[in-house]
């Protein structure tokens, strides 16, 4: 039930009823959980970007363990571990990257499940940075400069500059002249790439390159991800911008860094190039690239987008056969397909740790280290 805690007495609405099921909505709480607390952000419960800013910020990735482990039981049909280790950091401010949308001169926010807009020019999960971008924004649709074509915009910070991404503008195109107003008020906006320092290293982003959004943990995934590898030759599959790739090439003397994305692999290739690692950067989806892959690597890493592995590929990484197979999950539903298909493959869990990189919200990153 959306909006309702674990234990608490509700007055409920039901909205949809199919057999075995009903789907409601808090109308009002009755008795309260004692890990209830007041929201921080007024828009809670309208705007769909959190879910969860009516628990307790300790009691949330405590909570999403055990969903976890429901999932992973449910879907997978297999016992997850004993101890699933947890991984926080802080609970607000800590969005590097933000989705904004634009509606007859408003800004604003998509409401839950659906494309009304939910006016605002604050984000409280969001960096400092990026609500000053989104203050300069809201002041800039105020003015007659404003193209009242723009739909959706998206920004992207370093913590200095911010990258500024029109998404969708409909058939017609901004101009630099644009892009030229925006750098004015918000630096970085013309730049085709931002530097962004994490673990060690300066990574290039590009527009369309993927990159973790939590400020505070990301050099704690990665080590979560690599923990005490090391040795002759890894592969990085969904290498994204080489976050996990240049730290494993300080490990292993040979890394294979996979990426199906342009602007994602020229990133990748940038990157490698410019901090003098060994990586071999292989611009191929990664299921193409594990079906012609014929040596058995030491260690594989993968980090999958939201749909998975896939039959394919965990069908590859079963027959190559790699000793360590460590895997980074923003799906439980779709980690528990994939890890069905590789324990009956002959892996084992090692260990597993659930990284909150999503505080206030219903996102679970989940890090699995496979052995044989």
């Amino acid at each position: 039930m959306p909006y309702a805690l674990p234990g608490e007495l509700a007055r409920v609405r039901a909205v949809n009823e199919k057999p075995a099921l009903v789907r409601g909505t808090v109308e009002s709480i009755v008795e309260p959980s004692p890990h209830r607390v007041e929201p921080k952000c007024t828009r809670f419960g309208a705007c769909g970007g959190c879910q969860y800013q009516h628990a307790a910020d300790d009691w949330q990735p405590r909570a999403k363990v055990e969903i976890l482990r429901e999932v992973l039981t449910r879907v997978g049909k297999f016992e997850p571990p004993a101890e699933i280790e947890l991984i926080t950091g802080p609970a607000w401010e800590y969005r590097n990257r933000v989705q904004l949308h634009f509606e007859k001169g408003r800004m604003g926010f998509h409401a839950a499940g659906s494309n009304r807009l939910v006016v605002g020019v604050e984000c409280p999960v969001s960096s400092p940075r990026l609500n000053s971008a989104m203050a300069a924004l809201a002041k800039m649709t105020r003015d007659r400069r404003w193209p009242d074509f723009v739909k959706v915009i998206e920004l992207f910070t370093n913590g200095v500059e911010v990258q500024l991404n029109v998404l969708d503008s409909g058939p017609r195109h901004v101009n630099r002249g644009f892009f030229e107003w925006c750098d004015s008020q918000i630096p970085g906006s013309l730049a085709p790439a931002l530097d962004y320092q994490a673990c060690g290293f300066v990574f290039r982003v590009s527009h369309k390159s993927f990159f973790q959004v939590n400020r505070f943990l990301i050099d704690k995934l990665v080590e979560a991800v690599i923990g005490d590898a090391e040795g002759g030759r890894a592969i990085d599959l969904y290498a994204g911008a080489g976050l996990m790739s240049l730290p494993l090439a300080n490990r292993f003397k040979q890394v294979s860094a996979v990426e199906v994305v342009g602007s994602a692999a020229s990133d990748l290739e940038f990157n490698a190039e410019r901090s003098g690692q060994n990586v071999v950067c292989v611009k191929s989806a990664a299921e193409d690239f594990l079906e012609s892959a014929n040596i058995q690597p030491e260690f594989i890493v993968a980090d999958p987008p939201r749909s998975g592995l896939g039959a394919k590929a965990v069908e590859h990484l079963v027959r190559l056969a790699a000793p360590k197979l460590h895997i980074a999950s923003c799906d439980p539903a779709t980690l528990a397909r994939d890890l069905a298909g590789l324990l009956k493959g002959g892996y084992r869990i090692g260990s597993m740790v659930l990284v909150d990189l999503f505080p206030q919200t219903s996102h679970i990153e989940t890090v699995v280290r496979l052995e044989r």
